[in-house]
């Protein structure tokens, strides 16, 4: 299915941002791999969001390194959210647990991308890569009220540097990666000044075990 472009008065869904990082802002270890920095309550809070929002999106990246299922467990959601990957060329593997069908599955693929997926639907969204604007225009027209982001750090910057984040929900756990090299909350390329940066609001802080969550909406 091709990601056509919005038609009439498209409400696009409300994007909420969720991570957890250190207190030095990494939210993985030096090569990459994924960092266990949520605590138990903050795990408990993790799944209970994931069953309020539509949706929820990561990137073919944090597919490939963590092979994640995204779904909410059951003893505190009642239901699962359409799980999303974005995936320009068509890398997810076929035995990754998106692809369960336990829940359903969107691969969001550029228009270059030919490959399909078992059980799951595919929507090739831009040129070369994932048009972020038309896809959540798309996601609007479906029906789609909240989606959840959870990485990783480049989808996040990629949505933030669009102007396309409401909420960010940060856990800071009590600990310090190190490493120059360690992915942070947002990777990409970064802004040169503070004029460029992205503005957050502090709305709430909650200590959740020996760490605390940041729950942020963004100035417009």
């Amino acid at each position: 299915m091709l990601c056509a472009p919005s038609i009439g008065s498209i409400v696009r869904p409300r994007v909420i941002v969720n991570a957890a990082m250190s207190v030095d802002g990494k939210i993985a270890f030096r090569d990459g791999q994924r960092a266990r920095l949520s605590n138990e309550e903050d795990g408990q809070r993790v799944h209970r969001l994931r069953g309020r929002v539509d949706a929820i999106l990561v990137g073919v990246g944090t597919v490939l390194k963590d092979d994640p299922k995204l779904t909410a467990k059951p003893e505190v959601a009642d239901r699962n959210p359409l799980r999303i990957v974005l995936d320009s060329d068509g890398r997810t593997p076929a035995g990754a647990r998106v692809l369960d069908g336990q829940a359903p599955t969107l691969i969001v693929t550029s228009e270059a991308c030919e490959r399909t997926f078992a059980r799951a639907e595919v929507l090739r969204c831009g040129k070369e890569e994932v048009d972020l604007g038309a896809l959540l225009d798309r996601l609007g027209g479906r029906g789609i009220g909240t989606l959840l982001v959870e990485g990783g750090s480049t989808v996040i910057w990629s949505f933030l540097r669009a102007g396309l984040v409401d909420e960010l929900k940060v856990f800071v756990g009590s600990l310090v990666l190190g490493g120059r090299s360690a992915p942070t909350l947002a990777g990409g390329q970064g802004v040169a000044s503070l004029s460029e940066s992205i503005r957050l609001s502090l709305d709430r802080s909650e200590r959740l075990g020996d760490g605390i969550v940041l729950e942020y909406s963004v100035v417009r």
